[in-house]
């Protein structure tokens, strides 16, 4: 049987608004194809991925950013955005990955719940690959990935219609201090930790994306055709 197909699109390290307005255009892609065709197509969305280019603070649907927070954190140099994810306050910023997939489940066979447990498996998967045996993910309500009390991938997720949209953020060689001005996700008396602070060594956002890549191949059961070739 022949797997879906996601189209790949790598974009470096970008402005956060850059990459919602990439997000918004493909949403719209895939909720104007007739709901048919949705169910009969091989290509299941795109799976974007970058690097954060300056300082973000964003807010979920559940808030957890008050005006005064709000103005506090911009004065610190970081924009700050309310997003249609789940969630709570996080941060994204240089040396994360950030990984939105754009996806129609239908396509692929998934539900949401399954959907995020896969995201979690992916960023599991990059942790042992690592070297990073402890990674793991807790049991529902809590999502992400954690090494020991310390949370190293957060995940959000938008689902409308049976399409995905936002994803996941795994610290590289994230600057950590920049969590210190928000409860991170709303979990008080937990940390956040990254790569290089687990390794003792600078792992850059290249060095983990052809292994999250192979890793999301595998969960997801699909191809990944880039945008100028189709490996």
């Amino acid at each position: 049987m022949r797997q879906p197909a996601v189209r790949l699109v790598r974009l470096s390290r970008i402005p956060y608004t850059e990459l919602l307005a990439l997000q918004e255009r493909w949403l719209r892609r895939l909720q104007a194809e007739p709901s048919t065709e949705a169910l009969s197509g091989t290509e299941a969305g795109a799976l974007l991925l970058c690097e954060p280019a300056g300082p973000v603070y964003t807010s979920g649907l559940r808030g957890g950013l008050t005006p005064e927070e709000t103005a506090r954190l911009r004065a610190l140099g970081a924009e700050v955005r309310t997003t249609g994810r789940g969630g709570l306050a996080t941060f994204h910023g240089p040396g994360q990955l950030l990984c939105h997939p754009v996806l129609d489940l239908r396509r692929l066979g998934l539900r949401l719940r399954t959907h995020v447990a896969a995201l979690e498996a992916c960023a599991v998967r990059l942790c042992e690959c690592q070297g990073l045996s402890g990674a793991r993910a807790r049991p529902p309500p809590y999502t992400g990935v954690w090494l020991g009390e310390r949370k190293v991938c957060a995940i959000g997720i938008r689902c409308g219609r049976h399409i995905t949209s936002h994803g996941l953020a795994l610290n590289c060689s994230t600057d950590l201090l920049w969590f210190d001005h928000i409860v991170p996700c709303g979990l008080v008396g937990t940390g956040v930790t990254s790569l290089s602070e687990e390794l003792q060594r600078h792992v850059t956002v290249d060095e983990v994306i052809p292994p999250f890549l192979e890793a999301f191949k595998e969960t997801y059961k699909c191809t990944l055709i880039s945008e100028d070739s189709s490996n």
